[in-house]
């Protein structure tokens, strides 16, 4: 292995921005769905699957052409209208 392939022993773990990838950089899988590259395309079957339940759960109607952002955020609201919520 040359030594531009070996992983950091930990000693020059961060980038010059200071951003880490790993055990040291926090909550970094939550991401606010505005900022999703992919959020304004439509609802995965999953998402929409999972807010249908929420949905009849809660007693709302919500519109079936969300986009993904958006049926995020519902989920979000309705688990813990629902006390579904996870938590953290």
């Amino acid at each position: 292995m040359t030594e531009s392939n070996m992983h950091s022993d930990g000693d020059d773990a961060t980038s010059p921005t200071g951003e880490v990838l790993g055990a040291d950089a926090g909550g970094t899988t939550e991401k606010d769905p505005e900022d999703w590259v992919t959020g304004d395309e439509p609802m995965t079957g999953a998402q929409r699957s999972y807010l249908d339940t929420l949905a009849r759960d809660a007693g709302e109607t919500l519109s079936a052409d969300l986009t993904k952002a958006e049926a995020s955020e519902h989920i979000e609201r309705l688990q813990q209208e629902t006390g579904r919520a996870t938590s953290t």
